[in-house]
Order: C-alpha cells, then sequence, then structure tokens
C-alpha cells in the first residue's frame, strides 16, 4: 500500500475496489522515506526480534532494517512479486480485518505511507499499538500536508498535494502533523516526535531541494512526514530486598 499513485487513468482501469486501490501505489516507495524510518529506529536503539510491517508493499523496507531485526513480517492485501524472501508475508484488508498478530509481539511497528490510503486512521494506529510490545516502538509516515509543495497547491488547487484527483481513490485521508500528535496520545504512546525525511520537490519543477536547505527547513522542504512513539514500558515490580 505504499508509494506515489500513477494517475487517475490507472485507478479508472482497476476501479474503486480495495485490491484496485492498492495496486494503484505499485506497493513502492521513495528512499528517503525508508532512509528516515531507520534513521528514527536506530536513535532509539529499536532493534531485535520481530519488526511488523504494516502495508509493505513490495518489501521496499527490508534492506534498511535488514540487521536490525531477526524476523520481518509484512502485512498487505496484495503479495507483490518483488517481495523479498526475507519477509514474511500476512495477507489483510487494512480497512476492515485486525492485523494478524498477536498482542504486544513485535520490537517495532512501521507503517510506510499507508496511513492516507485508510478510512480510519485513528483504529489503524490503535492496532499498531496493540501488536507493539510495551517498550516497543510505533512509526506511521504519510504526506507532508504543510510543506511548501503542499501548501501551494492548496491554494492554488483547493486540495493537498498528495491528494489530487489522479491520486484518488488510493489516497483518501490527509492528515496534518497536529492530527498525528492527537492520535498517537489518544493510542496512549508516548515519548513522541515528529520528523521529516529531509527530501522534497520544488515547486513548479522536478528539482528536489539541496539537502542543507532541507535539513535548515526541514517542515517545507520534505514531502513526507515521520509520527515515532514508544508504547509504554510495563510498570516495574517494587523491591521487597531488606
Amino acid at each position: 500500500m505504499t508509494g506515489p499513485s500513477h494517475g487517475g487513468g490507472v485507478a479508472a482501469a482497476l476501479g474503486c475496489s480495495a485490491e484496485g486501490r492498492a495496486r494503484q501505489s505499485m506497493g513502492r516507495s521513495d528512499r528517503a522515506i525508508y532512509s528516515a524510518v531507520a534513521r528514527s529506529l536506530a536513535a532509539r536503539g529499536a532493534c531485535g526480534g520481530l519488526l511488523a510491517d504494516v502495508g509493505c508493499g513490495g518489501g521496499g523496507l527490508r534492506p534498511f532494517l535488514a540487521r536490525s531485526f531477526r524476523r520481518h513480517v509484512g502485512i498487505d492485501l496484495v503479495r507483490y512479486e518483488e517481495l523479498p524472501d526475507g519477509v514474511e508475508f500476512r495477507c489483510a484488508d487494512l480497512n476492515r480485518e485486525p492485523l494478524p498478530l498477536d498482542d504486544a509481539c513485535a520490537d517495532a511497528v512501521v507503517s510506510v505511507e499507508t496511513v492516507e490510503h485508510l478510512e480510519n486512521p485513528r483504529a489503524f494506529v490503535r492496532e499498531l499499538v496493540r501488536v507493539a510490545r510495551p517498550g516497543g516502538w510505533v512509526v506511521v509516515t504519510t504526506p507532508n500536508q504543510t510543506s511548501a509543495l503542499s501548501l501551494l497547491t492548496l491554494v492554488a488547487k483547493g486540495r493537498f498535494s498528495a491528494f489530487q484527483d489522479a491520486h484518488y481513490p488510493a489516497h483518501v485521508t490527509a492528515l496534518l502533523a497536529v492530527d498525528l500528535q492527537r492520535i498517537a496520545a489518544e493510542c496512549g504512546l508516548e515519548e513522541v516526535a515528529l520528523e521529516y525525511t529531509g527530501q522534497g520537490r520544488v515547486v513548479f519543477t522536478r528539482w528536489h531541494y539541496p539537502r542543507p536547505l532541507a535539513l535548515l527547513l526541514p517542515r517545507l522542504c520534505s514531502d513526507n512526514i515521520v509520527l515515532v512513539g514508544r508504547r509504554p514500558p510495563l510498570p516495574r515490580e517494587p523491591s521487597h530486598a531488606p
């Protein structure tokens, strides 16, 4: 369910079925997004047993985190041919079904460019938190609606950049940074942070901002935003030592 769409003609050809909407995305996302997720997890020391990759698409996240987690479970409606062998695939309609994982089983739960495809982002993030172990990390990425590109597109066309007709019906839910923060709080996440990919397209061109400028003005110069939060760890047992 990740990645940019490829035009209204594709959407019309596929129709509005759940599988058609999923395939409109081609199962791919940008390397800058995968890199930002990997940096966020590494900065927090997140590693270990199970990585749950929710909306895994073609498994593009795998090379970025293969050394950090012993198991990589990918969940999506469609199994793409390019899915790496190291990803254990499980099928689910993320709009209608709970994640096919046990409670509190994953050391990290990542969803790359998927929440904007879904009808109920709050229910979705609750599921991400449910499968994260206490003390585990949850990472969600989505288009950045307050980038310079997206804000100018909103003024000019009345729609955010990633929610033009060409992106519909794949992209249906636009979330602002404040929406992500509110959802994280509602779901009980702690140590919540909003980060940016540091890569964004310059308005009216196909060029991207120079890296130094994107680092200086990350919100305005990044096409995508990253929400990171931690499921609270279990309280420690009181010590009874004399």
